[in-house]
């Protein structure tokens, strides 16, 4: 059966043009870059933007719609201890039963010179940044093995410190990178008033770099320092970001479409912790503090959840203990919070206070989660090949 229903969708001749587009924009990944090698005229219309930008669509669309289907990915580079060179990205679906199964691995491109950090990912596309030169970076689709060094960014200067957020435009159909810089204090006047966080704004399709003006409130221009290592959520159309002033941190959001950043408090009576992150919890904003009673050597997971999105008095929290833990990597659709320490990754529920573990691994350098890690051809109409 599979034959006849290949020479069907290959013989182009005897299909119209339209009824051959919507057919291939419907099929995975594998057999359309496999699809390629048919003919010229299949390899070029697999490869335009218009083609890309529908075959994306799409794959959203059918991620949302199947609420059965295992949208839960998780993945985390294993670094060797013998091999420091030998990274790689594995990919797992995160079952209801909480056992793993890998479905990916793929190879890191070899673009830097050195080490590199995994900043973000969206809609397939991951952003990696440089570890020794934070302006240099590159986009990568790691299920067409191709990649883009960008054009290098204007705020230049390697020792600043850098907030990277990587979205999707939705009305232009383009990806778009916002990065946030943040300066040292001047050593010639260590005391004098803090430099103004800068920002800039990279439009994929351009491949080029613009200056955006951060205006967020009129009383306090000056958003102060905005937490590099605290996790940039895209949600509702907007990039988040955990930014501190003089009185007192805030989440900062930049909407994609039409570029105009806003300030959303944080809960009120929030207590503060040793580490403090955004995240998405069953479709809602989220704030999640990290803590630890230090009388009963307890650590403690506050999960505050805004029921309206920008509205202050909708944030509502609540507390979960948990065994001893470093880092905190996302939450899945169910609503259970995956959290890591030196040689574990652990998947709470915060309903009964269940915990498993997943992985019991050594040397495990990057851990992330997205909830749809979707397949894309983005970058196949002017990538480089990873060898």
């Amino acid at each position: 059966m599979s034959q006849p229903t290949e020479k069907l969708v290959l013989s182009t001749e005897c299909v119209p043009d339209d009824i051959v587009f919507d057919v291939l924009t419907r099929l995975p990944v594998k057999s359309l870059i496999r699809f390629r090698c048919v003919s010229k005229s299949m390899n070029s219309t697999i490869t335009s933007r218009i083609f890309i930008t529908t075959h994306l669509k799409l794959n959203e669309a059918k991620s949302l719609s199947n609420k059965d289907s295992h949208n839960d990915y998780l993945l985390y580079a294993s670094k060797s201890e013998y091999c420091s060179s030998n990274e790689e990205l594995l990919a797992f679906v995160c079952n209801r039963d909480h056992i793993l199964t890998e479905i990916s691995k793929f190879k890191a491109p070899f673009c830097f010179s050195d080490a590199y950090f995994v900043d973000c990912f969206c809609k397939g596309i991951f952003c990696l940044s440089s570890y020794n030169d934070n302006s240099i970076i590159c986009l990568w689709n790691p299920n067409i093995r191709k990649f883009r060094m960008l054009t290098p960014a204007i705020l230049a200067d390697p020792l600043d410190f850098v907030t990277l957020g990587l979205a999707y435009n939705s009305q232009s159909y383009d990806f778009k990178i916002l990065r946030l810089v943040c300066f040292h204090k001047s050593p010639e006047e260590p005391g004098g008033p803090d430099r103004p966080a800068e920002a800039e704004v990279y439009t994929l399709s351009t491949d080029s770099w613009r200056k955006v003006v951060i205006s967020v409130d009129s009383s306090e221009p000056n958003i102060g320092y905005v937490y590099h290592t605290s996790s940039c959520i895209f949600f509702n159309g907007a990039l988040h970001f955990i930014a501190c002033t003089n009185n007192g941190p805030f989440i900062l959001s930049f909407e994609v479409n039409d570029e105009r950043f806003h300030k959303i408090m944080l809960p009120q009576d929030f207590l503060d912790g040793y580490l403090g992150c955004l995240a998405v919890f069953k479709g809602l904003l989220a704030f999640i503090v990290l803590s630890r009673d230090i009388a009963n050597n307890d650590h403690i997971c506050d999960i505050w959840v805004m029921k309206e999105y920008g509205l202050v008095e909708s944030w509502t929290g609540k507390s979960v203990s948990v065994d001893w833990i470093l880092y905190f990597y996302g939450i899945t659709d169910n609503g259970e919070l995956l959290f890591g320490n030196a040689t574990e990754l652990i998947l709470i529920d915060p309903e009964n206070q269940n915990q498993n573990i997943l992985v019991s691994k050594r040397n495990i350098r990057w851990v992330g989660y997205a909830s749809n890690f979707m397949e894309s051809l983005v970058l196949l109409d002017g990538g480089k090949c990873v060898i």
